[in-house]
């Protein structure tokens, strides 16, 4: 098999419909539904032996380690991101060969996968970070699994040990440079940076992997995202509960205000239709729209099989390698970050910002 360097090759709206019926897409939802179904009643806490993800999460270590070695600079005039995380994405860059030698990556697929690997921890120019950023791990996990590096038995690990490690990584990154939101909307996922914790998280919260009407006796309701002891005492054993805790350590007012995705989506009444809902939202907001998807990366083994891109004639000019095709869907206005404000008031110099941050999504 001949590799190369993954490149972007959307461009178009004509583009994505070609993309959303190509079989790299049906790779891609069918990798997530395999994930997604491997860690149906799973807890976090439970055992995992696997000697092909230990690898795996050595790799996220030494990542974490360049975090601790690169402290942010200087900038409290700005709750904008922090220009220390160059230097860190500059460094990773570096080490990424190295670390892909670590994990018995072949020579050749190395730039490769090293493309999705670095692009997995934010945009170096802009300073924030989205579900597009989180999207290219999971095609990492991926081109690993299609080099037969890790295999199906390892499903349940590269979710509740590697996919959830990245997480904890990617939350140092984005309280140490104070990273924003991708797209001026704020965020393209479920809270200001992340949707497939919450996916994968609702499956954990299943009980079986046949499809349920009915509410499990003993098991929490969605609406359980509302009572803090119940956060508190579920965090440890699921994602989806951990994310909840997390977001109100750092925001204040109810989730109505400032996570009203979330808000709504604990109105469902079982986890089998909050999952189903998840999965149906993820193909529909992340891996239907155009702001997210023209940033993809398409090489040898997730391959663009569609139509050309257009020529700058017809219209519309190229910006970093995209077009806007609206008003501030992508990347027009910086949105300050949440530990920022966080921090801010915290030192007592403003007042957090309560409102609806993000845009409301039809879930059913």
């Amino acid at each position: 098999m001949s590799f190369e360097i993954p490149t972007k090759r959307i461009l178009s709206s004509a583009q994505l419909e070609d993309f959303q019926s190509s079989q790299t897409h049906a790779d891609i939802v069918t990798f997530i539904e395999q994930l997604n179904e491997s860690v149906v009643n799973v807890k976090l806490t439970d055992n995992v032996e696997s000697t092909r993800i230990e690898p795996i999460l050595r790799v996220l270590k030494q990542v974490e380690s360049v975090v601790a070695q690169t402290p942010p600079v200087d900038n409290k005039a700005s709750r904008f991101g922090n220009p220390a995380f160059r230097t860190f994405y500059d460094e990773v860059k570096k080490v990424a060969p190295a670390l892909h030698a670590q994990l018995g990556v072949p020579e050749a697929a190395v730039p490769e996968l090293q493309a999705y690997f670095v692009h997995s921890w934010g945009n170096r120019e802009r300073i924030d970070y989205g579900s597009g950023m989180e999207l290219n791990f999971l095609c990492w996990l991926y081109c690993l699994t299609q080099l037969q590096l890790v295999d199906q038995t390892d499903r349940k690990g590269l979710v509740i040990r590697v996919f959830w490690r990245y997480i904890q990584v990617m939350r140092a990154l984005q309280s140490t440079y104070w990273l924003e939101p991708a797209g001026s909307h704020g965020v393209w996922g479920l809270d200001d940076y992340h949707f497939l914790p919450f996916l994968f998280g609702s499956a954990q919260l299943k009980t079986s992997i046949e499809p349920t009407t009915k509410r499990t006796p003993g098991r929490p309701s969605p609406k359980a995202i509302h009572i803090p002891e119940i956060v508190d005492e579920l965090a440890n054993d699921y994602i989806y509960f951990a994310c909840i805790k997390f977001i109100n350590s750092i925001k204040t007012a109810s989730l109505r205000w400032h996570s009203p995705m979330l808000d709504d989506i604990s109105a469902v009444k079982t986890w089998d239709k909050v999952n189903a809902g998840m999965i149906k939202m993820y193909k529909a907001e992340v891996l239907g729209k155009l702001p997210v998807i023209q940033h993809f990366l398409f090489g040898s083994i997730l391959p663009y099989t569609g139509r050309p891109p257009p020529s700058t004639s017809e219209g519309k000019e190229p910006h970093d390698g995209h077009v806007h095709e609206g008003w501030g869907d992508c990347c027009g206005i910086p949105v300050p970050s949440a530990f920022a404000a966080a921090q801010e008031k915290e030192r007592g110099q403003g007042q957090v910002v309560e409102g609806p941050g993000i845009r409301p999504v039809p879930f059913d």
